[in-house]
């Protein structure tokens, strides 16, 4: 698969997930020269339930941060890019302070955080990276402290809740088993919707992509049953919405208008065929309706 395709639906996951939590903004662009953060992120001060729903990577966004999500694995030329790309961002931090004459902190510099599918041994102990199980659990390395960069590697992160949402992110069956947890989550979780939405965006991308791999063809076929079903949720909830006009109509036809108790019937009144309530709405007075139906 092209890079692009992946690109746009991490940027736009990730601006999703994180915007209730702070300023989200994707493609920013590093004044040094013509290069693009993926994400930028500064979170904001007022606490929300959305940063422990979203497990690790709310614990991510609990400080300002880049982010760097790749499709492949990040090569050293790539991890050595997104650290030029920080370096400039303090280099502008820095800039802005003294023109502020506020002091910057090493607490208030952004980290960097690469997200990538899978990390060799090599690019790990080619960086240094070390970890903090005890605060970070397996699959996040840590650069030196001045560096502030931490490599994510995907595949390493242990499959539970508070790790979906990153892994997600992942690839081949890192990323199968991330979307069978996502859709196990409960109809009414908000995260869950976004994301089933822009994957299916994404499965839209690819399909329309000539240079698919077999991982993006594997990807599309898992995503096709969501795509079926919610296809399949959109035309009733249609139907429904047609129902619910002219069960209205009628009862305005019938009495006037829609006062609070008809209203309550309308929902019972719903269950029906349209076979069933027209008749019902026609033939039988206000009373007999709300003795029925209440």
């Amino acid at each position: 698969m092209t890079r692009f395709p992946y690109d746009q639906f991490a940027k736009d996951y990730l601006k999703e997930l994180l915007q209730p939590l702070g300023e989200v903004e994707t493609s920013r662009k590093v004044p040094a020269e013509i290069r693009e953060i993926d994400v930028y992120f500064v979170p904001s001060f007022q606490s929300t339930s959305d940063t422990i729903e979203l497990g690790l990577l709310g614990k991510i966004a609990a400080e300002p941060a880049l982010i760097e999500p790749f499709r492949n694995a990040a090569t050293i030329a790539e991890v050595r890019s997104c650290m030029n790309k920080l370096f400039d961002v303090f280099a502008e931090l820095k800039r802005q302070t003294k023109s502020d004459k506020n002091r910057i902190t090493e607490s208030d510099l952004p980290r960097l955080w690469i997200f990538s599918p899978t990390a060799s041994e090599s690019i790990l102990a080619g960086f240094r990276t070390n970890l903090d199980e005890e605060n970070w659990g397996i699959g996040v390395h840590f650069l030196g402290d001045y560096l502030r960069t931490a490599i994510v590697a995907i595949h390493q992160l242990p499959c539970t809740e508070e790790t979906l949402w990153l892994r997600i992110l992942g690839k081949g069956r890192v990323q199968q088993q991330a979307i069978d947890e996502l859709e196990a989550l409960p109809q009414n979780n908000p995260l869950r919707s976004k994301a089933i939405d822009l994957l299916l965006n994404l499965k839209t991308t690819l399909e329309f992509n000539q240079n698919i791999d077999e991982e993006d063809r594997d990807l599309i076929m898992r995503l096709s049953p969501i795509y079926e079903q919610k296809l399949a949720e959109s035309k009733q909830e249609g139907i429904q919405g047609e129902r619910r006009n002219v069960i209205e109509n009628l009862l305005r036809v019938r009495f006037g208008s829609l006062d609070a108790e008809l209203r309550v019937i309308i929902e019972p009144l719903l269950a029906l065929s349209p076979e069933e309530f027209t008749p019902l709405l026609l033939q039988l007075s206000r009373e007999e309706l709300l003795d029925r139906f209440l």
